[in-house]
Parts: structure tokens; sequence; C-alpha cells
């Protein structure tokens, strides 16, 4: 499930996207605080934003360059300021897209999914795979769960990674263990042993205790 932050002042217009998002699976937040937006940001882990330009205390110019510092998520804003000059600024600084006031929710809807495809979709391989809410990011080894984020070690990835690319089918240990050699470090069987023990250790720490199952004398698999 793809996550979208909602930087939007207008109360009303933030819950009526986050309702509108949320019926096509998207998990959805709103800022409340204006202050603090980039910490919002950071604790939320978002796949997307948007972001209207007129907001208190600073603008969404402002936001989009400090967002830009720490992260390269796709932000559409969305604003009535629709002059040409806003649309460069925007653009200029850090903005892939942008959408004018008033809308059709159905209209940001298509253009959210456009990003969200061109963004994580194309180019290669996935920037993200999902579990269950769950977000495992493939650019920085990390595990997000209900705004909790895992770091992984480099094995504790690969394991997880091997295991989502083929949920719901068994993964044989010597076919994990066959993957990993892949790397220049020295695999075996209690190495792997060790390694999904402490993997399963931090996804109990984010509510995923769950998540991979053990297929005795076979493998191990995510459902």
């Amino acid at each position: 499930m793809f996550k979208i932050l909602i930087v939007e002042d207008d109360r009303v217009i933030a819950r009526t996207l986050a309702s509108h998002l949320s019926k096509w699976d998207y998990e959805t937040r709103c800022i409340d605080d204006f202050k603090n937006i980039l910490d919002e940001f950071l604790r939320f882990d978002p796949q997307l934003v948007l972001l209207d330009i007129m907001l208190p205390f600073f603008n969404g110019f402002h936001w989009c360059q400090e967002i830009r510092k720490v992260s390269e998520v796709p932000i559409i804003f969305l604003s009535s300021a629709n002059d040409n000059m806003n649309i460069v600024m925007a653009m200029n600084m850090g903005g892939d897209e942008f959408i004018e006031k008033p809308f059709d929710l159905n209209v940001v809807t298509a253009k959210v999914q456009a990003m969200l495809r061109r963004s994580y979709a194309f180019q290669g391989a996935m920037n993200v795979m999902e579990y269950h809410g769950a977000v495992l990011n493939l650019s920085d080894a990390t595990l997000t769960n209900e705004g909790q984020k895992l770091e992984l070690t480099k094995n504790e990835f690969r394991i997880l990674q091997i295991l989502l690319e083929n949920a719901g089918r068994i993964v044989s240990r010597d076919s994990i263990i066959t993957r990993l050699w892949e790397s220049d470090e020295f695999i075996d069987d209690n190495t792997l042993t060790v390694n999904i023990a402490r993997l399963r250790k931090k996804l109990e720490q984010i509510g995923l205790a769950r998540m991979i199952r053990t297929k005795k004398g076979i493998g191990y698999m995510v459902e």
C-alpha cells in the first residue's frame, strides 16, 4: 500500500482528498502541524506528497526544498495560484507535477497513479515492495510498517527481498543461500539460520512477527 502525505491548509479539501484516495487503497495522512512539516514527512515516510503552495508560516516552495534535501519522493503541487510563474517555480523547486484548483478528484487520482507508476514501477525494477501495508524500500534497505522504520543489514534485506519476490511461494533454504552467495560474504546454513532469527526479532518490533513462516524441512515463505 503506497502512502500519500497531504499538505493542504484547507481542512475540507485535505479530508476530501484523504477519503477519496483511501478508496483506492492508498494510506493517507493530512498535515495538521504546519510548523513541522518535515518532521511529519520523516515519520510517515510517504511514497508521494500532495503539496499546496499557500500554507501557514512557510509556503509550499519552502517545504518542497526542505523535502528535497532528504528525499526524491514524487511531489505534486496543488494550487489555485496557477499562473505560469507559480507553475515554473514549483517545477524549479523540485516539484514533479502541478494540479490546478478547483480540481476533479478523478483527475487527481489519475495523476497520482501515473506518478507512482513512473516513479516506482518503470525503469527496471520497483524501488519499493509492499506487503500488507509494510513497504520494503530497495533504495536504502529499510522496512516501514505503521509509521515505524527498520534499518536492515545487507543479509536481512536480501533475505526479505527474496521472500517478497516469491510471496505466496515457499523458498528453499538452498535457494536463499545461493542468492546470498552472490555477495562477497561467506554464507552457510548456520549463517542463514542466524540471519533469519535476527530478522524475525526486528520484524516483531514493528508488528510483523508472523511475516516470515517456516515450512519445516523445506524453507520459508511470506503469504
